[in-house]
């Protein structure tokens, strides 16, 4: 079990605390000296795990903690930040469209109020530009559901209807099975990942997992 645990909990090279892997981003130095993010963590070579959070980005380069980690002359690319939260969105939205393609999500006002009616939905996700009374109507329903998760702040209607296939998809359900479980978990680690300390929480998080581990990680 200790081993298991080491295996999947590693030590962050800014904060010095030890975490879920899903919670850091592991990064590699390429064979031109760059250090890049390995989100798949499985590129070759010495990995070191940073923090998978914004501010915890802007200061490990604001502190060239790469340089420390590594023991070499080594930087990410400029724009590292901005980088890992188009690769975090789009692995997202990929698999949002992975749902999809699986049957599992559906779309549209009617379909996404039945689907919280019948107790089918397990998240429903609304576009950062839908309109507000929409919002509140399908809000009110599903809080007769404690268990549903909610998002209205991550993607907009564009972004959604070009992952889920659609035209203008202003709300989407997600129904219950592996793909949408991997779906959220995407969305969450974006959560994170966005979101000022001072605003996260737990039960922003689906799949928070217990902290209190004291395995000790590796850093590869």
């Amino acid at each position: 079990m200790a081993k298991e645990a080491a295996e999947t909990r590693r030590m962050c090279i800014l904060t010095r605390e030890i975490r879920p892997v899903e919670e850091l981003i592991r990064f590699v130095v390429d064979p031109d000296g760059i250090v890049v993010p390995d989100l798949s963590r499985k590129l070759p070579g010495h990995g070191v795990w940073l923090t998978a959070e914004r501010e915890r980005l802007a200061e490990a380069e604001r502190k060239h903690i790469f340089r420390k980690a590594f023991a070499a002359d080594v930087a990410p690319r400029p724009g590292l930040e901005a980088e890992i939260v188009r690769l975090y969105t789009e692995r997202a939205l990929g698999a949002l469209g992975l749902a999809r393609k699986a049957g599992l999500v559906l779309t549209g006002f009617a379909k996404v109020s039945g689907a919280i009616s019948s107790g089918k939905a397990v998240a429903v996700l609304h576009a950062s530009d839908a309109s507000a009374d929409g919002i509140r109507k399908l809000q009110a329903m599903a809080r007769h559901n404690p268990s549903i998760f909610t998002d209205g702040e991550r993607f907009t209607s564009a972004q959604l209807s070009l992952s889920l296939g659609g035209t203008n998809v202003i709300h989407a359900a997600l129904l219950a099975g592996r793909p949408s479980e991997i779906a959220l978990q995407r969305i969450a680690a974006l959560t994170r990942l966005m979101s000022p300390a001072t605003e996260r929480a737990s039960d922003n998080d689906p799949f928070e997992r217990n902290a209190a581990d004291p395995a000790q990680p590796k850093t590869a």
